[in-house]
């Protein structure tokens, strides 16, 4: 079993990249991931700030298989996330449904979860945007990244490919394989 990944120094969206990748090809899995978007989104169209050094992946499967709800899928997917993250940070790391992660009350990742049909299969597609190296400024909203919290720098190379492990258990647990 194998999570094709395709990389890319910039691009507007990973989600729409694998958007695009679902409906032109015949993948059931695939991992995106880029350097930059210039039109990363989150939740209610609200625009994802991307700075240089932090991850952006969107992460796609087909749900043929998976007997979980979208509900069970979204807890998942964080808790996955979650996962990823306490490989570097060792304290409490809490879900904020649906789609933000916080560490001491501050943003630390974003996810944004979108659904299509191709040939009458469903498929989710999860788009991450985990601040390793710089916080974005949300008015209202405190952020916090890895590196500020650990003083370690952290390679996004490298936890683009812990979480393709953490994927690929994930998805063979779910026996969709």
């Amino acid at each position: 079993m194998n999570i094709k990944k395709f990389s890319y120094k910039s691009v507007n969206s990973t989600n729409d990249i694998a958007i695009n990748l679902i409906k032109k090809n015949h993948l059931k899995f695939g991992f995106v991931v880029t350097e930059r978007q210039k039109k990363g989104r989150g939740q209610r169209g609200k625009r994802w700030i991307s700075y240089k050094g932090n991850l952006f992946v969107s992460v796609f499967y087909s749900l043929e298989k998976m007997n979980l709800t979208l509900r069970q899928l979204t807890i998942a997917n964080a808790n996955l996330i979650i996962k990823l993250i306490s490989f570097y940070y060792k304290k409490k790391i809490k879900l904020k449904l649906p789609n933000d992660i916080l560490i001491n009350k501050k943003k630390i990742c974003g996810i944004l979860q979108e659904s299509i049909q191709k040939k009458g299969i469903k498929y989710l597609i999860v788009g991450i945007g985990l601040n390793l190296a710089k916080s974005p400024n949300i008015k209202g909203y405190p952020t916090t990244n890895l590196y500020e919290l650990t003083k370690t720098k952290i390679n996004a190379n490298n936890v683009s490919k812990q979480l393709i492990l953490i994927y690929k258990n994930f998805l063979k647990s779910q026996k969709v394989f």
